[in-house]
């Protein structure tokens, strides 16, 4: 005989799975490609309607929504984004006038002027830490630093739109490879978030503290500003930025709200490698919590961004 009780299952109430409610079919399932039809389209259509598949076809959907609308498709970005070499993506997606404004953090800025400049980026830095190198390429800090410190005294420029108009100036050889000499040329507003010693010409001799907070803080009014057409649809992407664009964004959708603007209603979505606090809270949810969605992707950029990319420009071509 047992120690201790032990619930009796002959009594168990059993329903029909006939009528029980179900939530996956076999019409949401993959589709596989078929010979003689291996077209990228028909590759999307296959994907399985179920979770993730959904949301993402979801995200592209209102994307080419809001932009038919008129409606801005803000990508804010870490720099991951730039050293992993999606930056034709993000240009490509410019150029179509699907993405309409952009916001990265300084280290994303960095990359992308070494590129369009040296066309290298990205040192190692275990190895140069060791001896105290690390960050100290002198080029990086004395073009940037002397760029925002020209810009801030002769001009209304912010940090980004300042930083691609220099790398256009000067004809960098990989201008058409960078986000924001190809942002500036087209005329969409980029925007570059500083955090003062997060990033490698801040510990160099050109650095000036008061032209970075200035110049950044430019580019803070002017992301405001693109918040408040946040309104009754629209599109946020934050790629790769766990911290500082979350920050960033939240206060300037608070600060156009404050200013009167109605917005609302728009779509957020978080791409990452992980789960993070911030986007989660900051981009996710608290934004969309009275009209709009939030989603968040989970997934390497080099192969999420891309994608997304593709088929947003195969969406626009068979509507």
């Amino acid at each position: 005989m047992a120690r201790h009780p032990r619930a009796d299952l002959s009594r168990v109430k059993t329903i029909s799975i006939r009528t029980r409610k179900s939530k996956v079919t076999p019409r949401q399932f993959a589709v596989p490609l078929k010979k003689g039809d291996e077209s990228f389209a028909r590759f999307v259509e296959g994907m399985p309607d179920i979770l993730v598949a959904r949301d993402l076809r979801l995200l592209v959907d209102e994307i080419v929504r809001s932009r038919r609308k008129g409606k801005p498709v803000l990508t804010m970005m870490g720099a991951h984004v730039i050293k992993v070499g999606l930056a034709p993506v993000l240009i490509d997606l410019m150029r179509r006038k699907v993405i309409t404004a952009l916001a990265m953090n300084s280290a994303a800025s960095i990359h992308d002027v070494e590129t369009a400049l040296w066309g290298k980026t990205s040192e190692d830095v275990a190895v140069n830490m060791l001896d105290g190198r690390f960050g100290m390429a002198r080029e990086t800090g004395e073009f940037i630093n002397g760029a925002l410190a020209e810009a801030c005294r002769t001009t209304d420029m912010g940090y980004g739109e300042a930083l691609g108009a220099k790398l256009v100036d000067v004809g960098a050889k990989n201008a058409e490879v960078s986000v924001l000499a190809s942002a500036y040329t087209m005329g969409v507003p980029v925007t570059v978030h500083a955090a003062i010693g997060t990033d490698i010409i801040h510990q160099q001799p050109t650095m000036d503290g008061a032209v970075t907070g200035e110049m950044s803080y430019r580019d803070f009014r002017t992301l405001c500003a693109v918040c408040k057409r946040l309104t009754g649809g629209g599109v946020v992407l934050n790629i790769g930025s766990a911290v500082i664009l979350p920050e960033v964004f939240l206060k300037a959708l608070t600060v156009a709200r404050n200013l009167g603007a109605r917005a609302r209603g728009f779509t957020t979505a978080v791409f990452d490698k992980n789960s993070h606090y911030r986007p989660t809270m900051n981009v996710q949810l608290r934004p969309t919590q009275d009209g709009g969605k939030g989603l968040y992707f989970i997934g390497h950029h080099e192969i999420m961004v891309p994608l997304l990319g593709a088929m947003i420009v195969s969406r626009m071509r068979h509507d």
